[in-house]
């Protein structure tokens, strides 16, 4: 009997399949972004290294094998590694897999984009909270923001399928930038995502300080004549919405509206080995031990089936529980 094939796709019980594996290369980031890392990168004592480029092969081999069709690879800043390049050709040569995104600050894609595109990068999501340099500045740590908009034109120039901007909603900034994000929309073909800010188990304050609800987003591009768009098949949550004067989309992911979760179809794997099978989940379950040869798929695929029926049916965070994600670079966002 062919057990791998009897199990292919990945669900849980609440019949949710998942295809779409987002895959942390690091908790290290050169950024200090203040709803992140604040403080920057501490690095803690006695944690285990990171996954190898053979143990990243690895699983994401297992997980091709249940229904995997995308892969993002994500951080901390993913690029910081030096193999980075090196895990993009390994996963590359997976023949399952359909898709391999990334998400960077940018601050080397604009030298980088062609080696990435070429090693088989497919799509690349860029975070820019503000288009206001000193803004940028101070929410980041870096005055970094005319390199990270030249990352994201070489991006477009170099021919990835999909460049998309990820812009956490602060109440710090809202009522500005608006028009500045309009006209970048106007002249690429690019989606800009507004996300609401999550509280995790250091942010609490922050939090409570400087969320403001997607809502407002909606309502002002409804009434500015943009229209949703539907979405793409193993796409994550955000809603897209498009508008004939204007060559990209304007996006929305908003956690915290009901039914968020229903339709989840990722799955996230920490730099470290360990199975969350929600970003706001509880530890996880530790994978590494059947990622040290070829020779263990078999066992690797059973300890992921059996990790499924443990995923909840959404998260917690309406009652202030974030699992056990400490902050947003711990388990890749």
């Amino acid at each position: 009997m062919d057990r791998i094939a009897d199990r292919v796709p990945l669900h849980d019980g609440f019949g949710r399949r998942f295809t779409y594996l987002r895959l942390s290369l690091t908790e290290r980031c050169n950024f200090r972004c203040s709803y992140c890392l604040p403080q920057g990168f501490v690095k803690k004592k006695g944690l285990p290294a990171e996954l190898s480029p053979d143990e990243i092969r690895r699983a994401v081999s297992a997980f091709s094998q249940l229904g995997l069709r995308k892969v993002r690879l994500t951080g901390g800043e993913p690029t910081v590694r030096p193999d980075f390049t090196e895990i993009i050709r390994e996963l590359s040569c997976i023949e399952t897999v359909r898709r391999i995104a990334m998400t960077t600050n940018g601050y080397r894609l604009a030298e980088r984009a062609a080696e990435w595109r070429e090693a088989g990068i497919d799509a690349v999501n860029v975070s820019i909270d503000t288009l206001d340099r000193e803004g940028f500045a101070k929410l980041t740590g870096h005055d970094r923001l005319s390199e990270v908009v030249a990352g994201v034109d070489a991006a477009i120039d170099t021919g990835y399928s999909s460049v998309k901007i990820n812009s956490v909603l602060l109440r710090a900034l809202e009522g500005t930038g608006w028009e500045k994000v309009l006209e970048f929309v106007a002249q690429r073909d690019v989606t800009w995502r507004f996300i609401e800010l999550m509280r995790t188990n250091d942010n609490a304050q922050y939090h409570a300080q400087q969320s403001t609800p997607g809502e407002a987003i909606r309502e002002r591009l409804l009434h500015s004549g943009w229209t949703p768009v539907a979405r793409e098949r193993d796409a994550g949550p955000a809603i897209a919405y498009s508008h004939p004067h204007y060559r990209g989309r304007i996006g929305l992911i908003a956690p915290y509206s009901p039914g968020f979760c229903d339709s989840c179809n990722r799955l996230r794997l920490s730099s470290r080995g360990r199975l969350h099978l929600c970003l706001f989940g509880k530890e996880g379950f530790d994978l590494r031990n059947y990622l040290q040869h070829e020779d263990q798929q078999s066992e690797l695929i059973d300890r992921i089936v059996s990790a499924m029926p443990y995923k909840a049916i959404g998260h917690r965070l309406h009652e202030g529980d974030s699992g056990a994600t400490p902050h947003l670079a711990s388990i890749g966002g």
